[in-house]
């Protein structure tokens, strides 16, 4: 199933963090948080200003992104787990040095 998203919002897949900490002690699931980065899998098309003109967004497909943990809703497609939210909800592109 492919999913279009509507005016300002994006599709997100989550990025697993790792379940090690630096010391080596694995983190049970139960106990890991969240991750709060993900990918872009999709854009809509953007957002109408006041004047009817559209507003393309700022993200792009495969973009790497930050947002908070508990941003966007969750929804389950072809057995993947991905949030669809508001561009607005997202705070940061992690770009590659």
């Amino acid at each position: 199933m492919k999913l279009r998203p509507l005016a300002d919002r994006v599709i997100v897949k989550r990025i697993e963090s790792e379940t090690k900490t630096a010391s080596g002690i694995v983190i049970p699931d139960n106990a890991a948080e969240k991750p709060d980065q993900g990918e872009v899998l999709a854009v809509g098309p953007g957002k109408r200003n006041d004047k009817g003109d559209l507003t393309a967004l700022t993200v792009k497909v495969g973009d790497r992104v930050l947002f908070g943990k508990y941003s966007g809703q969750t929804v389950k497609v072809d057995g993947d787990e991905l949030l669809v939210m508001k561009e607005d909800d997202l705070f940061a592109v992690v770009e590659a040095k």
